[in-house]
């Protein structure tokens, strides 16, 4: 029965390993509320086993600040530049999908809970999923 204990937690590690480095590199955000236009460029890294999203590049439209700061957000990101702000924070590898981290929408200063996972048989479109108890929003996330 060891040997088979053995041999699963070997797949399973390895297997999250492999969905772990999928899941690192650049991703552009889709607006899900404003006619499918790209946002921004998040860059998302492994550090000690966590997931962590940063904002590296934004597309503006001309009427809006080309340099936008999070004045609504109530943490450390108060008041902090949205280019280069960590959004997303914190998320586990599970069985097929990212959990357990934050995500942080700049535009209102809210963090809600996370969730990520790549749309069945195209690991370049990642599924976002921010929620609040049942009220949830998912966006698609298209490898650079």
């Amino acid at each position: 029965m060891n040997k088979r204990f053995f041999f699963f937690s070997v797949c399973m590690t390895l297997a999250s390993l492999v969905s772990a480095q999928s899941l690192t590199g650049r991703w552009k955000t889709i607006d899900d509320e404003n006619a499918g236009r790209v946002k921004s460029i998040v860059e998302i890294s492994e550090q000690d086993g966590m997931f962590h999203g940063t904002v590296v590049e934004l597309f503006r439209l001309p009427d809006e600040d080309q340099d936008p700061y999070c004045d609504k957000c109530g943490d450390d990101r108060k008041d902090k530049r949205v280019l280069g702000m960590q959004i997303v924070r914190d998320m586990k590898a599970e069985v097929g999908e990212w959990d357990d981290g934050t995500i942080c929408d700049p535009k209102n200063g809210k963090v809600y809970g996370c969730k990520m996972w790549f749309e069945e048989g195209d690991p370049n479109t990642l599924k976002v999923r921010g929620y609040w108890g049942f009220i949830y929003r998912t966006q698609e996330w298209i490898r650079q």
